[in-house]
């Protein structure tokens, strides 16, 4: 079931934070390998971190297996976000095999030019409005939380547990979906004339493939309401996953085939 990829970008991780699925995103890692790894920003959420001390044993495992796929042969490239801002000081600096860049260029196969960058540098809240953007982070954060109650009541109910009350806000408050259109915009207008045929980023929580007056605009999204990443397949296409468990799907499959076994074996010998 495991996958190879050329390149992997997975964002806004947020390790530290409560709202961080490191379950989903660990699944992830387990099945998707790849030549070479961006790692997009926003990994440890040193904003949660300086609030309250919270760093569970899957947050852990995470960082241990990036390690260990560094080590192995893949490539990895830490490029810094706003909620980790701090490691931008150390801009190509080597941490266990991880070279951290404020920035990259990346070359697809195909001969496509992407910058990567987390792209809050676009973001004029985050960027000159730093207070607002935490109180605005803090309201994100709650949403999460009021979002897993929501998730749990649909699952006792037999509805879809992948609901994201963070996403129905998102498109229904007509500000924020400026906002993202808004981003979008500032982003390709920034850069649409350096030579580049597009843009890898991460930030809004919002993924996406889009072509925006023949600049291709990347999101890679998040693993705290989303999960998921963009991914280059060996001829230079761009594809976007939205990533869930597979470990606890194939378990709940294997103890449904054993319940099935069992009761065909009862009742061969109750016969």
């Amino acid at each position: 079931m495991n996958k190879t990829y050329r390149t992997i970008w997975i964002s806004d991780l947020h390790l530290g934070s409560t709202q961080c699925q490191g379950d989903v995103l660990l699944d992830f890692l387990k099945y998707n390998d790849s030549e070479k790894l961006y790692l997009v920003g926003d990994i440890i959420d040193f904003w949660s971190l300086s609030k309250k001390m919270y760093w569970p044993r899957d947050h852990n495992t995470v960082i241990q297996k990036v390690l260990r796929k560094a080590r192995h042969g893949t490539q990895v490239i830490y490029v810094p976000g706003n909620h980790d801002e701090n490691v931008r000081d150390y801009d190509n600096y080597v941490f266990g095999d991880i070279i951290v860049k404020k920035s990259d260029i990346h070359n697809t196969v195909d001969g496509k030019k992407f910058l990567v960058v987390h792209g809050d540098e676009y973001d004029t809240i985050a960027k000159c409005h730093r207070w607002l953007a935490k109180i605005g982070s803090e309201g994100y954060d709650f949403l999460i939380w009021v979002n897993r109650i929501i998730r749990t009541v649909r699952r006792w109910f037999g509805l879809q547990s992948n609901f994201s009350l963070a996403a129905f806000v998102k498109f229904k408050v007509k500000n924020v979906v400026q906002f993202i259109s808004d981003y979008e915009e500032s982003i390709v207008s920034t850069l649409k004339d350096q030579r580049l045929d597009g843009v890898i980023c991460g930030h809004i929580h919002h993924a996406e493939i889009k072509d925006i007056n023949g600049f291709l605009y990347v999101n890679t999204g998040d693993f705290v309401e989303s999960c998921t990443a963009i991914v280059e397949h060996f001829n230079g296409e761009l594809e976007l996953l939205r990533w869930q468990k597979i470990e606890t799907t194939v378990i709940e499959d294997e103890k449904h085939n054993d319940l099935l076994s069992s009761a065909e074996t009862t009742h061969v010998n109750e016969s």
